[in-house]
């Protein structure tokens, strides 16, 4: 999938679910950014010690990401947003025709509020999902419906773990001498947890790429 959008040297590294067209809206209409995004995924390295770190903000990665978007532009935005509701008079003598100004309004204050993005740049929103819970998609696609809507993005890129890490997650210990893959459990964020948010449609309108990070990008494995 993908073969004329995605650089062949990705493949190895990255699986991609396209929905709502995002992979074409991406080379077609901002290839700029999609050529970004890729310089990003084709630059992105994991050592072995990444992987023991502590999850969330503490975690390498997501920093990794930040050291590399930051410099093309990319920046992290929250909106909030007010609803103004107004209300028409109908004319008393014609059916259908209301009147030119409304005889009161109300104002919903923080009707749109708290929805935040990793990244955005020229209508492209990007995401990063390394280890939280899963739940966390749930914020994500809200928050990219919610831009979409509003008209401030036109698609939107999810990156998370692949399957294919359980693998290493499996090999590798953490400090205490187990596992990784405790750390890195089924109820965090991986692709499967997202795939199946896609699939019932979650995303609203949104068009999103969705891409797994496989085991390929960690150095070594």
């Amino acid at each position: 999938m993908g073969e004329n959008y995605i650089r062949s040297s990705l493949g190895s590294k990255y699986e991609f679910y396209n929905y709502g067209h995002a992979l074409e809206i991406l080379s077609e209409a901002f290839p700029e950014e999609w050529e970004e995004l890729q310089n990003c995924l084709e630059r992105l390295s994991i050592t072995i010690e990444d992987l023991r770190q502590a999850g969330g903000n503490e975690s390498p990665i997501p920093k990794k990401f930040d050291a590399l978007l930051y410099p093309c532009g990319w920046r992290e935005i929250r909106i909030t947003g007010d609803l103004l509701v107004k209300l028409y008079p109908r004319k008393a003598d014609q059916r259908g025709r209301f009147a030119d100004k409304p005889f009161d309004q109300k104002l919903i204050e923080g009707y749109i509020d708290g929805h935040n993005i990793d990244f955005v740049k020229n209508k492209v929103a990007f995401d990063l999902e390394w280890n939280s819970k899963d739940q966390t998609f749930d914020r994500d696609l809200l928050a990219m419906r919610t831009y979409f809507d509003c008209g401030l993005i036109e698609v939107g890129v999810i990156v998370t773990r692949s399957e294919d890490l359980n693998e290493i997650f499996r090999a590798v210990l953490d400090d205490s001498g187990a596992p990784l893959l405790r750390k890195y459990g089924a109820s965090t964020t991986w692709m499967g947890k997202l795939l199946y948010r896609l699939e019932s449609l979650r995303n609203g309108g949104c068009p999103i790429l969705a891409v797994g990070i496989k085991k390929a990008c960690v150095e070594g494995a």
